[in-house]
């Protein structure tokens, strides 16, 4: 097609994703053709609806190539400008926020709905490549777990890799969670996001931000993110944070990464955290034990059957819950158990930390206070606590908020390794003998025995059966209490200590 058709099946999609008014047709026409540098413009006779959008974006931005608007032809460059196209049809902040609001006076669901959909229409949720991401679900003895090989980050081209290292070095943003983001050009190491918008919320009276994850690993993947740029930290005031989001947004759940290396998340220098509209094996799983905790005989408790070392807490009155969550954090923190290889420190470095999810089940608050531990050893460099070296060619990354849940993700290099693997082992064929996959070889003449009958049907179901085996099995290293009598007992240990 035209520029010119494109530019008027753009502002068509504006219109009918709701992102521009009918009145603002014209204007928004005229801010492409700005951006374009383009002095002409004749409005094709074509009528057009049902926009799709990645078509338009992509011919639009071919377009740029050939004129030398867009200097490098790359996926860098190519998200840069795109997302400068759209910046175009987003209306600003201010309106955002107010729609938001009156969606939310109705009902708060309402709101995160359309809000959501908002992030999708303006492509700052980029639905085209979340739709390349493979995701499957695994039955364990833990409920099914889910896993997802994540395949829509956009992996940096050479030159853009070059480029970035010339480029110098700017403490603004401060890092991705700021709110300084919203608008924001971005650069060849900064990811643009003229077209994102912020809600702005009050949370333990501070002001913070509200949304949506751009690779939305989940339903509704949400942040949640102070607006001061300060480091994240559990402690009282994190479980009331946790619960004022979950009274704002009782459909959400909301979680923290873990505040100390290994264990905790990837941007532990931002104080933030991650929910939505999703729930998780971890969630499902049943109490395997329910407990009495001295001064809080009121609170429901008890030890969850899964993977990790999991308290839950339930009760009508949140304020409860976080007097005993600090209390059973207070205690952790000290907690030292030689025999279960538990040590609050070693050489003044300390180890010991909780990962907290918290949610609304009906009329009552529920907190999961998940035990973490990021103790190191010779055997164990990257953590005791941590995957195993053995699984390392599954999953080598932290294990953080959203893994702990009951979701791997796991990295993009699994698609291709699991598609060879398949024809390697229908054909017969030596899997050491190739480097791209010979880290499975190990894995695979264990599991390989247990199946009489493989063939191309069944062989990926298989494969995707025993990755979520491994992930099962990488949980149950992070746990700090194994599923096992003494495990149980030493977990009880700690319990009796509160």
């Amino acid at each position: 097609m035209t520029f010119d058709e494109n530019v008027k099946r753009l502002v068509q999609y504006g219109i009918e994703s709701g992102l521009v008014p009918e009145e603002e047709r014209i204007y928004t026409t005229n801010q492409l053709l700005e951006l374009f540098g383009e002095e002409e413009y004749t409005e094709p006779e074509t009528e057009f609806k049902d926009v799709d959008l990645e078509e338009v974006l992509e011919e639009l931005l071919d377009y740029a190539v050939e004129k030398g608007v867009l200097k490098e032809n790359s996926v860098v460059y190519r998200d840069l400008f795109d997302t400068k196209i759209m910046n175009c049809l987003v209306p600003r902040p201010a309106q955002v926020i107010a729609k938001f609001r009156k969606d939310y006076a109705e009902d708060p669901k309402k709101a995160t709905d359309n809000y959501y959909n908002f992030s999708v229409a303006t492509n700052y949720i980029r639905k085209d490549r979340i739709a390349k991401d493979r995701r499957w679900k695994v039955p364990s003895e833990y409920g099914e777990i889910d896993i997802t090989i994540n395949l829509s980050k956009p992996e940096k081209d050479p030159k853009a890799i070059a480029a970035a290292k010339l480029v110098k070095s700017s403490s603004y943003p401060k890092c991705l969670l700021c709110p300084e983001n919203e608008g924001y050009a971005g650069r060849v190491n900064h990811p643009a996001r003229e077209n994102h918008r912020i809600i702005p919320i009050t949370v333990n009276d501070s002001p913070w931000g509200f949304q949506y994850s751009p690779y939305v690993y989940y339903n509704e993947h949400c942040i949640v993110f102070n607006c001061s740029h300060v480091p994240m930290k559990i402690e009282r005031n994190t479980f009331i944070k946790l619960f004022d989001f979950v009274k704002l947004f009782p459909h959400y759940f909301l979680g923290s990464n873990a505040d100390l290396p290994i264990v905790g998340g990837s941007i532990l220098s931002h104080d933030h955290f991650q929910g939505g509209h999703y729930t998780f094996a971890m969630a499902k799983a049943p109490i395997e034990k329910t407990v009495t905790i001295p001064g809080y005989e009121d609170v429901e408790a008890g030890i969850v059957k899964w993977p990790l070392s999991v308290l839950r807490i339930r009760h009508k009155d949140e304020k409860r819950l976080v007097d005993l969550a600090t209390h059973v954090l207070e205690v952790w923190r000290g907690y030292t158990d030689e025999a279960a290889f538990i040590f609050a420190e070693t050489e003044g470095e300390p180890h010991n930390t909780i990962t907290p999810i918290a949610r609304k089940v009906g009329d009552t608050f529920e907190l999961d206070l998940t035990l973490r531990n990021n103790i190191t050893t010779e055997e164990h460099p990257l953590g005791v606590y941590h995957p195993h070296a053995q699984y390392h060619h599954i999953k080598k990354e932290n294990i953080g908020l959203i893994e702990v849940m009951g979701l791997a993700v796991l990295p993009a290099r699994l698609k291709e390794e699991l598609e060879l693997l398949g024809e390697y082992i229908l054909e017969g064929k030596d899997v050491s003998s190739n480097e791209k996959i010979e880290k499975h070889a190990d894995w695979v003449a264990e599991f390989l025995p247990k199946y009489e009958y493989l063939d191309k049907e069944n062989i990926q179901d298989v494969l995707r059966k025993e990755v979520g085996n491994v992930f099962v099995h990488v949980l149950e290293d992070a746990g700090v209490y194994k599923c096992t009598p003494e495990g149980r007992t030493a977990f009880m240990k700690f319990i009796d200590r509160l």
